[in-house]
C-alpha cells in the first residue's frame, strides 16, 4: 500500500460527508476531448470560445447548434472509466452522504451510477428552447445529426414558441444555472472529506469549494497528475491520474468498513 493511499485512508477516517469536485481531466481518461482538444474534423478552423458564447449562436445558430451536437455524439460514443466506477461504489458506501460536483458536461458520472451530481455547467444531454426554455429531447438531436452527415443541422423550433432550441450548458458571460452554486456550496459546507479531481483549480466559482470544506474543519485531497494551485495546501497531494488511483482507495476503504463490521 502505498503512501499517499495510506495517508487518504487517514484522512477519510470518521468522514460522515463526502464532496467530489471533478473536472476536464476526470473526462479526459475517458477519451472525452477536452474544450481546446475538440477542435476536430469540421470544426478544425473554429476557435472554440467562438462556439460557447450567445453572440455566436445569435450570429450563426446552426453552427454552434452543430457543433454542440457533434460534442454530444462523441461523448456518446465512450465509456465511464473505472475511476467514475469507484466514485459509484463510494457513494453506496455513503448513502445520501456524497455528492459530485462536476464541471464537466458530459454526463459520465451519471452513466457511471453516481446518484447526486451537480452539473455547474449544464449537461450535453439538456437541450432547451432559447425562448421559453423548455427541455427538449436529446434524441432528437441524435436523429437530426444521424441524417446530416457532416452537414452542421439548423437547431430545430421550439413547439411551443418557435424559438430555436439550444444547448443546456452554460456558455461565456452566462450565470450559473439557478440554484445550482448554492447546492454546491452547501455541500462543501456540510463534507468533511473533498476529493479534488483532475480540475484545474483555476476556474471560478468552483475553485472556491474546497477552502469551504477546510474552512468549517475538513480535509482535502487532490488526486492530478499534475500539481495546481490547490496542491500545496490540500492535506494530501496525489500525483496519480483519477483511474489509477480511486479504484485502490475505494477498495482499500471497502476492506476497512467490512472489517470493522466484522470484528476483526
Amino acid at each position: 500500500m502505498n503512501g499517499s493511499l495510506l495517508k487518504a485512508l487517514e484522512l477519510f477516517e470518521g468522514a460522515r460527508r463526502v464532496l467530489v469536485l471533478t473536472g476536464a481531466g476526470m473526462s479526459a481518461e475517458s477519451g472525452v476531448p477536452t474544450f481546446r482538444d475538440a477542435q476536430t474534423g469540421l470544426w478544425a478552423r473554429y476557435d472554440p470560445r467562438e462556439l460557447a458564447t450567445p453572440e455566436a449562436y445569435r450570429r450563426n445558430p446552426s453552427r454552434v447548434f452543430g457543433w454542440y451536437a457533434s460534442r454530444l455524439m462523441a461523448v456518446r460514443r465512450v465509456s465511464p472509466h473505472v475511476g467514475y466506477d469507484a466514485l459509484a461504489r463510494l457513494g453506496e458506501m455513503y448513502p445520501g452522504a456524497l455528492t459530485v460536483v462536476t464541471q464537466n458536461v458530459d454526463g459520465l458520472h451519471t452513466r457511471a451510477g453516481t446518484r447526486d451530481v451537480i452539473e455547474l455547467h449544464g449537461s450535453l444531454e439538456a437541450f432547451r428552447c432559447s425562448g421559453c426554455r423548455d427541455p427538449y429531447p436529446a434524441a432528437g438531436v441524435v436523429q437530426l445529426v444521424e441524417g446530416g452527415g457532416e452537414i452542421a443541422p439548423q437547431p430545430p423550433e421550439c413547439s411551443k414558441c418557435g424559438n430555436f432550441i439550444r444547448p443546456g450548458v452554460v456558455w461565456f458571460g452566462e450565470m450559473l444555472p439557478e440554484g445550482v452554486m448554492e447546492r454546491a456550496w452547501q455541500a462543501a459546507r456540510e463534507a468533511d472529506v473533498a476529493l479534488v479531481i483532475g480540475t484545474s483549480s483555476m476556474v471560478y466559482p468552483a475553485a472556491e469549494l474546497p477552502a469551504i470544506v477546510v474552512g468549517r474543519g475538513g480535509r482535502v485531497i487532490e488526486i492530478n497528475p499534475e500539481a495546481t494551485p490547490l496542491s500545496p495546501s490540500a492535506d494530501l497531494y496525489w500525483q496519480a491520474a483519477a483511474g489509477e488511483a480511486l479504484p485502490g482507495l475505494v477498495e482499500a476503504l471497502q476492506r476497512r468498513a467490512r472489517s470493522r463490521k466484522d470484528g476483526t
